[in-house]
């Protein structure tokens, strides 16, 4: 689909769910909050196939603003806390990223010296974003989501004002 579709297409889509994700989890004060898994047996591994689905081809198409995605995902369908969400994210988005990196590198289409650096800059700010989730729990990653959500929206008026 990457090779076929032009992801400027859906950019308008896209920056319309930011906008509803941002909105739902500045007005829901409590959203995140708890920890209340909504799903069990069967219906969790439907709602994890699904997701797996949903997000692999979204992450591989796009790549940028998938943890935000997954991390409302979490919370909204399966009743994470924001701590649990982000932490379930990063495992699932780093499933998908190496699926991606696995097709694109069979492709040859992977520019290494730009890969690389990346990849350990992904990991050394994994390893601080861990650290301060853990010391400041839910309500700092809230705060983070939404600020990041709010950037990410501005990022794309941006890039839609200024082509």
């Amino acid at each position: 689909c990457v090779q076929f579709l032009s992801p400027s297409l859906l950019r308008p889509i896209i920056l319309v769910l930011l906008v509803v994700v941002g909105a739902y989890t500045f007005l829901r004060k409590d959203f995140g909050s708890f920890h209340q898994p909504k799903l069990n047996g069967v219906h969790s591994a439907i709602a994890a196939i699904a997701a797996g689905l949903i997000f692999g081809f979204y992450d591989g198409f796009f790549v940028f603003f998938t943890g935000s995605f997954l991390i409302f995902a979490f919370i909204s369908i399966l009743g994470f806390d924001f701590l649990t969400a982000s932490a379930s994210s990063k495992v699932l988005n780093w499933c998908t990223n190496f699926a991606a990196l696995v097709a694109f590198a069979s492709a040859g289409q992977v520019l290494y010296a730009l890969a690389l650096p990346m990849a350990v800059c992904n990991i050394a700010g994994s390893l601080v974003g861990t650290r301060l989730a853990v010391l400041k729990g839910n309500s700092f990653i809230r705060i983070l989501f939404l600020v990041v959500v709010s950037a990410l929206i501005a990022k794309l008026i941006y890039d839609a004002l200024h082509p």
